[in-house]
């Protein structure tokens, strides 16, 4: 894939006629002799003689495409485009460019499509088509994709109707309203409200919304006025097939810094269990050889044990013991 590409798939729209006005525009001509009935085709049914759907040879071409290209690549993600504006939609094809390739049709033929691919557990990909779904092919690393699209991603503010994406909280602190209708506006949400320096402030933190709540207007109008933006703009990758896996957002959204912090305290405890039962590794080698000499010293030293180590210091311990008993001897 030399460029990424966001393409539309879908049912055809038939050409449309001609208008109305168009035809009384044109000049009236004498009555035409009448002429007999065109002989018409009958339609064709909307089910065949066994009772299935019938499907014309596009949608089929479309779904046996969409699985040739399923079966051909190793990374598959599902996104959703719900909400997403066409100039950031825009944006994003430029920052993706020779790394991803998108395709936006119906959730129907993308479960056709999941059905007929020849992928070991892919069709578990199903569960995860919501909103406006698209298929995603790439051969990045999926972790390394899902930081890019959500590092494109923007906050903006939520509109009526629309869900909260996680639980919406107004936090403690002072604010730009005057005292007025806005402390009922607040109050109508539990909002707690007192005066600071002639302006509302708010108490205490408040959950105005929780994860998934279908937010209305006056609440909408509120929290743009708060300044407020819970909503996240951008391509939503919801899950990737790679390797016969599934991996959700869960698990692809990681903390970089938390996940090597977490890893070098994994490595140091790692190493000093290895050192407390005396495992011999790479890493441990050097320091149990240390600790046995430091041991194997001071036990020879205690059992005054002759080694070519304590040779000389028991010598020298020797000759002092010798001089001092001899200055008591007065010899």
């Amino acid at each position: 894939m030399s460029d990424a590409e966001i393409k539309a798939e879908g049912e055809a729209k038939p050409v449309a006629g001609e208008s109305k006005a168009g035809a009384e525009g044109k000049k009236a001509k004498a009555p035409a002799k009448p002429k007999a009935p065109a002989k018409t085709e009958p339609a064709k049914p909307a089910f065949d003689a066994k009772g299935k759907a019938h499907v014309s040879d596009a949608k089929k071409k479309l779904v046996k495409d969409l699985a040739a290209l399923i079966d051909k690549n190793e990374i598959i993600g599902i996104v959703n485009m719900e909400n997403l504006p066409a100039r950031q939609l825009n944006n994003m094809r430029h920052q993706l460019r020779g790394k991803v390739l998108i395709l936006m049709t119906k959730k129907r033929f993308i479960r056709l499509a999941l059905e007929q691919s020849k992928k070991h557990n892919i069709k578990e990909l199903e569960q995860y088509i919501k909103g406006m779904p698209a298929l995603l092919f790439t051969s990045e690393n999926p972790f390394s994709m899902f930081k890019l699209l959500k590092k494109s991603k923007s906050n903006a503010p939520i509109k009526a109707g629309q869900k909260a994406p996680r639980d919406i909280v107004v936090a403690a602190g002072p604010t730009n309203f005057a005292p007025g209708p806005v402390i009922g506006e607040l109050g109508s949400f539990r909002i707690k409200t007192g005066i600071e320096g002639g302006k509302v402030a708010i108490k205490e933190d408040a959950t105005v919304a929780k994860e998934g709540a279908v937010v209305n207007d006056k609440l909408a109008a509120l929290l743009t006025r708060l300044g407020i933006e819970p909503m996240e703009i951008g391509l939503d990758l919801i899950a990737v097939y790679e390797n016969g896996n599934i991996i959700t957002s869960k698990v692809l959204d990681i903390d970089e810094e938390e996940y090597a912090s977490n890893v070098r305290l994994a490595a140091s405890e790692a190493f000093n269990l290895a050192m407390f039962i005396e495992l011999p590794l790479k890493d441990t080698i050097n320091a149990l050889l240390s600790k046995a000499h430091k041991e194997a010293y001071a036990l020879a030293k205690e059992g005054n044990i002759i080694t070519s180590e304590t040779v000389k210091e028991k010598l020298a311990q020797a000759e002092a013991e010798a001089n001092a008993l001899k200055s008591l001897s007065g010899a």
